[in-house]
C-alpha cells in the first residue's frame, strides 16, 4: 500500500517541481533580457544621436531648432500613434525578448512580426506563452541575422540589382507590407473567423469616417480589442448557463 502510494505521489510531485523550475528559468530570462534588452536599446539611443549632435555641435552645422521641431511635429502627426500602439499590440505575439529585439533590429511590421508569428504556427505553439515567447526571439534572431547577410550583398550592389529590374515589377513593392499583414491575419483569423470578420469590418468602417490619421490606429485596435473580448465573455458567461 505505502509503494503505491508513493508511486502515485511521485508524478504530481514531479510535475510540481517542474512547473516551479520553469516559472524560475522564465522570471531569470526575463530579467536578463530587460537588462540586455535596455543596455543595448541605450546604447543604440546614443549612438544615434552621436552624429547629430557632433554635426551640430562640434562642427557647427546645427539648423536651427524652429526646422528641428517642426519637422518633429510634422513627423509625429503622422507615424506617433505608432510609438505607443506597436508595443502593446506587438508584445502577445513578441513578448518580452522579443520586443526588445524586433525594436532593436527594425522591420518589425514586415519582418520580425512575420518571422515568429509564422515560427509559432509551424511548431503549433500559441503567442502569449512561455514556448511562444522562446520560439518568437529564436525566429526574430535569425531573421536578423539572414536579413544583414542580405542586406550586406544589395548594399554591396543593390543599385545594380535596383537597375535590372523591370519598372512594372517595381511599381508591386508598395504592396508588400499590406500583403504581410493580411497573411498574418489570415493567420490568426483562421482559428477564430469570427474575430477575424470583425476586424476587417471595424478596420474598414473607421478607414472610412473622417477621423485623423493618427488616431485611425488606436481606435481600430481599441475597438476591436472590446469588443473581441465582450465576445468571449459572452460566451463563456452563455457555456457557463448551459
Amino acid at each position: 500500500m505505502n509503494v503505491n502510494k508513493n508511486t502515485a505521489v511521485a508524478p504530481l510531485e514531479v510535475t510540481e517541481v517542474l512547473v516551479e523550475n520553469s516559472s524560475l528559468g522564465m522570471e531569470e530570462f526575463h530579467r536578463k533580457s530587460h537588462f540586455w534588452g535596455r543596455l543595448t536599446m541605450w546604447m543604440v539611443i546614443i549612438l544615434t544621436l552621436a552624429l547629430p549632435l557632433y554635426l551640430s555641435f562640434v562642427l557647427g552645422y546645427h539648423p536651427g531648432w524652429t526646422p528641428i521641431i517642426a519637422g518633429f511635429l510634422a513627423f509625429a502627426t503622422l507615424v506617433g500613434y505608432a510609438w505607443v500602439i506597436e508595443p502593446i499590440s506587438y508584445y502577445p505575439t513578441l513578448g518580452v525578448s522579443g520586443t526588445y529585439l524586433a525594436f532593436l533590429t527594425g522591420n518589425i511590421s514586415s519582418m520580425c512580426l512575420p518571422s515568429a508569428a509564422s515560427a509559432q504556427n509551424a511548431l503549433g505553439v500559441e503567442p502569449g506563452t512561455k514556448k511562444g515567447e522562446i520560439v518568437a526571439a529564436l525566429a526574430i534572431s535569425t531573421a536578423s541575422l539572414v536579413n544583414i547577410a542580405i542586406l550586406a550583398v544589395i548594399i554591396a550592389g543593390g543599385s545594380y540589382i535596383i537597375s535590372i529590374i523591370p519598372p512594372e515589377i517595381q511599381q508591386t513593392f508598395q504592396y508588400i507590407i499590406p500583403a504581410i499583414f493580411g497573411g498574418i491575419m489570415a493567420q490568426f483569423a483562421m482559428k477564430k473567423p469570427l474575430y477575424g470578420v470583425i476586424a476587417m469590418i471595424i478596420g474598414l468602417a473607421i478607414n472610412m469616417l473622417p477621423i485623423m490619421m493618427f488616431f485611425k490606429g488606436v481606435i481600430c485596435i481599441t475597438l476591436t480589442i472590446v469588443v473581441c473580448i465582450y465576445l468571449e465573455k459572452m460566451r463563456t458567461k452563455k457555456g457557463e448557463s448551459l
